[in-house]
C-alpha cells in the first residue's frame, strides 16, 4: 500500500509540473531555434541556401551534397578572420584577468580593512555603475591621443578595466563581506598579514563570485564593438571579430553562408566559456544575497 501511495504521489507531482516543463521546452526550443539554423547554414553550399531552407538539410543529413567547409576556410583565410580571433583573444584575457585582479584587492579592502575615507570611495564605487561608457569615450579617446595609446592593445585594455571596476568590485564585496568574521580573526590571531589572508583564505572562497564575474566580464569585452571601434580602430593588423563581422555584413550582405559561418565562429569561445564556467554562474549571481 505504501508503494502505491508512493507511486500515486509521485505521479501526481510530474502531472501538476507537466504544463510548466512543457512551457520550458517549448520556450528553449524558440531560444535555439536561430542557433540551431545558424550552425546548419554555416555548412551549407550558397546554391542550397538560396534554394532552400536551412531545415531541408536535416531533412537529408547524410546527403554529401548538403555539407560543405568551405564557408569557414574561406572566411577564416580570405576575409581574415582567423586574424582577428587571435587580436580578440590577445584583447579579451587581459581585459578579464585586470579587472579581476585589481577588484579582488579592492574589494577586500572594503570589506576587511580599515582606513581614512573608505565609505566615500565605496558610494563613489557604487556611483559610477550607473554612469554610462558613452560618457567618458570622447575625454579618454583625447586622452590616448595626447599620449599615443591610440589604436593599441594596452588601451583597450586599460579602458576595458576601467569601465569593468565598479560591477567587478561590487560584486567581489558583496561576497567577501559575508566570510564569516571568525575565519579573519582566526588566521590574525595566527599572525597572519591581511596579504595571506586575502591569498590563502578569501581567494579560495571567492572562486564562485570571480568566476561569475569572470563570465560576465569575458562575454562583454569579446562581443564588444563600439569601444575597439573607438579604441582600436579597423585596421586589419588589430581587427577583432566584431568589427571583422560588421565589416562582412557590410561588403557581402547576400552571402549568408559566409556570415553564418563568420557568425558562428564569433560564438565558440563565449559558449565555451560559458559552460566551462556554468557551474559557478547561479552561485556567484547569489553572492551576498544570503547571510551565513
Amino acid at each position: 500500500m505504501n508503494t502505491y501511495q508512493a507511486r500515486s504521489t509521485a505521479l501526481q507531482r510530474f502531472l501538476r509540473a507537466a504544463p510548466v516543463r512543457a512551457i520550458i521546452l517549448v520556450i528553449c526550443t524558440i531560444w535555439t531555434l536561430p542557433t540551431a539554423g545558424m550552425l546548419v547554414s554555416s555548412f551549407r553550399s550558397a546554391n542550397n541556401i538560396r534554394s532552400s531552407g536551412w531545415w531541408t538539410g536535416l531533412v537529408h543529413p547524410f546527403e554529401a551534397t548538403q555539407w560543405t567547409i568551405e564557408n569557414y576556410s574561406t572566411v577564416l583565410t580570405a576575409d581574415g578572420m582567423a586574424n582577428a580571433f587571435i587580436n580578440s583573444l590577445i584583447i579579451t584575457i587581459p581585459s578579464t584577468v585586470i579587472p579581476i585582479t585589481i577588484a579582488a584587492f579592492a574589494a577586500y579592502a572594503f570589506a576587511w580593512m580599515k582606513f581614512p575615507g573608505r565609505d566615500l570611495l565605496f558610494i563613489i564605487v557604487v556611483a559610477l555603475l550607473v554612469v554610462p561608457l558613452q560618457m567618458a569615450l570622447i575625454p579618454i579617446f583625447r586622452l590616448y591621443n595626447d599620449i599615443e595609446l591610440g589604436g593599441t592593445f594596452l588601451g583597450t585594455w586599460l579602458a576595458h578595466t576601467g569601465f569593468g571596476l565598479p560591477l567587478a568590485i561590487y560584486l567581489l564585496y558583496n561576497y567577501i563581506a559575508q566570510l564569516p568574521r571568525e575565519l579573519f580573526e582566526s588566521v590574525f590571531i595566527d599572525g597572519a598579514s591581511h596579504f595571506t589572508a586575502f591569498r590563502r583564505l578569501v581567494l579560495p572562497l571567492s572562486i564562485p563570485a570571480i568566476a561569475s564575474f569572470a563570465i560576465f566580464q569575458f562575454l562583454w569585452v569579446w562581443n564588444d564593438l563600439l569601444v575597439a571601434l573607438v579604441f582600436l580602430g579597423t585596421a586589419p593588423d588589430v581587427a577583432i571579430v566584431t568589427s571583422r563581422l560588421s565589416a562582412m555584413i557590410g561588403t557581402k550582405g547576400e552571402a549568408w553562408h559566409l556570415l553564418t559561418a563568420g557568425a558562428f565562429i564569433t560564438m565558440v569561445v563565449p559558449l565555451i566559456v560559458f559552460f566551462a564556467l556554468q557551474r559557478y554562474f547561479v552561485r556567484g549571481l547569489l553572492a551576498g544575497s544570503v547571510k551565513g
